[in-house]
């Protein structure tokens, strides 16, 4: 495929909004992990590569988890050794000690760790009540902040559970003011199934803030299963937040919440963003090339309202 002849929106700043942000591209764990069709290391390797030179800042490589739960995820060890060299960041998931143990050695510089503000989706994705996982992830922020490793917090449910429904926000903050006590660099608030709106987000985001949760130290990690993704980061735009996780061709979902649906596409993201005069450092025409690519090694059509506007568009 030739590189697309696109023309990109023009820019038309607002007040009140960033002149930059940054972007966690979530495709090579968030995004692989749900998905049916195997996908052998060499394809991840060629992923990332890809991704670093389409110039994003940040890319999740992998996760040291069980491979029995989540089988995608197998091999990140030979993921982290195939990229090694790339100039851009990449840290890695661990559910445990064990699986820090195994980062660290695969040459990991920086972890994340995850949790969940429900019960309910702390024991279908960790298989632990919340006390434990959380036990669990305070051990793994100490050995690794000990080893001056930078640490970025996941929380799943945070705008709405499948099985509980909406998630009281009080319960979000305390957890997150949790989460900074324990030394974690930064959180990231994930709308696991989609279900937030701007309102929840902004009143989320305000309640954080208000307590004081420094908004530089939060991330919005939006899906789009309602199609409400783009406008939840404008309204994390507005509320201060500058740093946004999304995945190329919108691939993700989560094995554990099956009405999890994929992730906001980076190329979505990006439109958006430049619309809005807002700089990423991330070459839109690159990730286009991407899209397609990645669509056909999956075996399933873009969902990148973007990529399939612009591809059909090159296609006529």
């Amino acid at each position: 495929m030739t590189p697309l002849d696109l023309g990109l929106p023009a820019p038309a700043p607002e007040a009140g909004l960033p002149e930059r942000v940054t972007i966690w591209e979530m495709a090579p764990r968030d995004g692989l992990q749900a998905e049916s069709v195997p996908i052998p290391v060499a394809t991840k390797v060629d992923l990332i590569g890809r991704l670093a030179a389409a110039g994003l800042p940040v890319i999740e490589a992998g996760s040291f988890v069980r491979a029995d739960r989540v089988p995608q995820m197998a091999g990140s060890e030979d993921v982290l050794t195939g990229v090694a060299g790339l100039e851009a960041r990449l840290p890695v998931l661990v559910p445990n000690l064990k699986g820090l143990e195994r980062a660290v050695a695969a040459g990991a510089k920086e972890i994340a760790i995850f949790l969940s503000v429900t019960e309910s989706f702390s024991t279908a994705n960790l298989s632990v009540d919340r006390t434990t996982a959380e036990k669990r992830a305070r051990e793994v922020v100490h050995e690794a902040r000990a080893a001056g490793m930078p640490v970025r917090g996941y929380l799943s449910m945070v705008f709405g559970d499948p099985w509980e429904g909406p998630v009281a926000i009080d319960d979000v903050v305390s957890l997150s003011s949790s989460l900074l006590d324990w030394g974690v660099d930064e959180i990231s608030l994930g709308d696991t199934i989609g279900v937030a709106t701007p309102g929840l987000v902004t009143a989320t985001l305000r309640a954080l803030t208000g307590a004081g949760v420094p908004v530089e130290r939060l991330a919005l990690h939006m899906h789009d299963t309602y199609g409400q993704a783009l406008a939840n980061v404008y309204a994390g735009l507005r509320s201060g937040v500058r740093i946004f996780d999304s995945a190329v061709a919108g691939t993700g979902g989560c094995p554990f919440a099956k009405s999890a649906t994929g992730n906001l596409a980076t190329e979505d993201l990006i439109w958006m963003l430049t619309g809005l005069g807002i700089q990423t450092g991330v070459d839109l025409r690159a990730l286009l090339e991407i899209s397609p690519w990645l669509s056909a090694a999956l075996s399933r059509p873009l969902t990148s309202r973007v990529a399939k506007a612009l591809t059909e568009k090159e296609d006529t």
